[in-house]
Formats: C-alpha cells, structure tokens, sequence
C-alpha cells in the first residue's frame, strides 16, 4: 500500500498577486507579479525551476490551449511545463503536479502557477455559468445557474434537519458577515468591507435563500507555488518552510446526478476525499487536529455544509457551529482567513493556491492582523461543479516533521 506524501515535498517559497478587477495588468502581468513574489520568498533562481505547471480554468490566455504562456512570460529555461485544468480545483491540480513530480524524485525543484482574466472575458456567474467561455453548456445541463444550484442545496439541507429558514439564513448571514471582516484584513482581497448581519439577511435575493452576499464575486488574480525536497528546503540558509502532509482528489462517478440515494444535502466527493485525506497525513479527530482551512465558499451555504463533508460538524450540527463561533477568526477552527473566495475573490485558476498562500503565510506567522496563534495543521478545499457533479480536490499542509 502507498504509504502517501507525507513530509516528502516542502514549500519554500509563495506568492500571490492583490486579487480583484485588475483592469490595468493583463494575464501576463499577473503571473510575473505571483511569481516574482514567489521565487524572492524562496531565495533561489529561475534556472534551478526544473519543471512547471500552469493552472487556468478558460482559455484567455492560452496558445491553443497549451502551456506557452507561462513559459514565455517568464522566461523559464526551456524546462517541461504542462497546462492543466479541472474547474475550480484547477490551481491545486497544477500544485499537485509540482509536487508529485518533487514527491516520485522527477525533479527538485518545481513550480506551479494558476492564474485567471475572468473581468476581461464577461464572465459573469449567472447566466448559464461560464456560458460566455463555452462551459457547462451540455445537452444535459441546460440553462443552469450556479446560484439556482446551490440554491437547492440550502433548501434541501433545511428540510432534512427540520430547520426553519430564518434559522438558516441567519447562520449563512454569519459566515458572510465573518468572511468580510476577515478579508477587511487582507490588502490583498478583491473585497474590503465589513458587513453587518442586518445587510446579509436583507439583501436582495439572487436564488432563494442565497442573497447578494451568500454570493462570491468574479476576479482577476493568480497564485504560485515553489516546492523541492525537504532536504533542498534544509538547504536553504534562513529559510524557514512547510510541508505538504496529505493531496487527494476526488471527482463524482455519476451516482449523485443518476440515482435516488443522495438526497442534495451535501457532497459526496468531499466525504470521500477528506477521509482519504486525513490518512495520508495521520489525523485522526480532525475536529481537534486541524488548526485552520481554506475551503470553497462559493456560496455561504457551500462553506457550512462542506464543515459536515470534512467530518469537523456533526450531520445536521454544523448551523450551531457556525451560529457559536467556532468557524470565526478566534474560534476553535478559523475558517476564511483571508476572507475566503466571498471576499479574497475567485479567479477560478488561482483559488486553490491562494488558499495554500494563506496557509503557508499562517504556518510560517507571517499573517499580519488576522494571525492564528500556533497552528499546526492547514486544510484547503476547492469543489468544482455542481452539488450533484463536482470535482473535489484537499492539501493539508504543516510544519516538517510534525
């Protein structure tokens, strides 16, 4: 049996650019400006990178769809670089190829980049998701709405736990209200404005139950990631490091969208793919273990029902949870940081490795006002998809050695 990746790849170095409608900056400006950040924070050269990955989700930066653009841009030493994509797991997906290729002794040193110009094509969320950049557009899924979608979540979650909606609500106001003071924290979120519980509760609806502020917005932005072996990152004089204790994947066979037995309150994906997750990196009570996350607040409804997904609530529980704190920045668990893609913002090629930036920030108590007393163990989740037909991707990361 594998016994995983454990400790096998560190993070020397991240970066990640000031998220938001960055008009002025093209794709190209956006991956120099996470990059540089990244290969300074590592305190190597561009020469040593021997391989790479580039994450986006749509094609406006593409060169018939390969992975020139982040070769040309920045000027890498004429080393393998692969072009993935895989929704909004895109940018862990680039990270996992990094660290795999670190992890199976391919290469020392890599590094993964996802980036997305969502302003620049019209995207805009509503109609007919991603309709714009040709996506989700099957026969078999016509005239869908990630807000109706997700919509259906809320309202199935509140009939099988007999919750009364102002009840649910309430508790999606609290995760928005929390995840704007986060990001009011954060200079480089896309949104910067705390927000009362009145004005979530009172915005206008998008797709009941979900309001205007149960809704992340659209954004510009890209993140970077440089990982090697631990004994490079022992290696490097000063320089402190975190390592990746657990990468898992996990995507729906079909069983949600054809058959009965799920009952749309929940993710089938992030079930399997936490369990999974926790045994590649030796956590047995993640309620107690983990110290903070990163998950998919696509929507507020998404990020109390995924708390049930990573087995950190109880079934039906996580609303009380959410209702006494223990998600807030000085809770038990922090989750949203840095505001999370509500408020950070979702340049969907970028969002799973802004969450490791923030992550890695924390590990390293480099978190400025919003800092985590002593965490041990980081989660990030990223869900592509729909509820019932989505991509599930985990990292945890911590210190090496723990």
């Amino acid at each position: 049996m594998s016994s995983g990746i454990r400790d096998k790849v560190a993070i020397i170095g991240m970066g990640c650019t000031k998220f938001g409608e960055r008009w002025d900056v093209g794709a190209e400006e956006l991956m120099v400006e996470a990059f540089e950040e990244a290969l300074a924070d590592a305190g190597i050269d561009r020469s040593e990178i021997q391989a790479a990955w580039l994450g986006t989700c749509f094609e406006e930066i593409s060169v018939g769809k390969s992975a020139l653009p982040l070769s040309l841009t920045l000027r890498l030493p004429k080393i393998p670089v692969t072009r993935v994509e895989n929704y909004c797991a895109t940018g862990t997906e680039a990270f996992r190829g990094a660290v795999y290729a670190v992890a199976s002794g391919a290469c020392d040193i890599a590094l993964a980049l996802g980036v997305e110009k969502l302003k620049d094509i019209g995207y805009g969320g509503l109609p007919n998701w991603g309709a714009n950049a040709g996506t989700l557009t099957w026969q078999w899924m016509p005239n869908v709405t990630a807000p109706g979608a997700f919509a259906q979540l809320a309202t199935a979650y509140a009939a099988k736990y007999n919750i009364p909606m102002d009840e649910l609500k309430r508790a999606m106001a609290h995760i928005s209200v929390k995840s704007h003071a986060n990001g009011a924290l954060n200079p480089k979120a896309h949104l910067r404005r705390k927000i009362t519980i009145e004005q979530a509760l009172n915005a206008p609806i998008v797709a009941y139950p979900l309001g205007l502020f149960d809704c992340c917005g659209v954004s510009d932005g890209a993140a970077c990631a440089i990982v090697a072996t631990p004994d490079i990152a022992k290696g490097l004089k000063g320089k402190d490091f975190v390592t990746v204790k657990a990468l898992q994947l996990a995507l729906s066979s079909g069983e949600e969208v054809g058959y009965n037995e799920w009952d749309g309150t929940h993710f089938v994906t992030t079930s399997k793919c936490s369990i999974e997750a926790y045994k590649e990196a030796g956590i047995t009570d993640p309620r107690e273990e983990i110290s903070m996350m990163e998950v998919h607040d696509c929507f507020s409804i998404t990020e109390l029902v995924t708390m049930e997904d990573l087995h950190i609530s109880e079934r039906g529980r996580a609303i009380h949870d959410v209702l006494d704190g223990f998600f807030d920045l000085d809770g038990r668990i922090p989750c949203q940081p840095d505001g999370g893609l509500k408020c950070f913002g979702h340049p969907i090629g970028a969002s799973g490795l802004r969450m490791l930036y923030e992550m890695y920030l924390q590990l390293l108590g480099r978190a400025g006002e919003r800092q985590i007393p002593d965490p041990r163990y980081g989660l990030t989740h990223n869900l592509g998809g729909m509820p019932y037909m989505n991509i599930c991707s985990i990292a945890i990361v911590g210190r090496y050695g723990e």
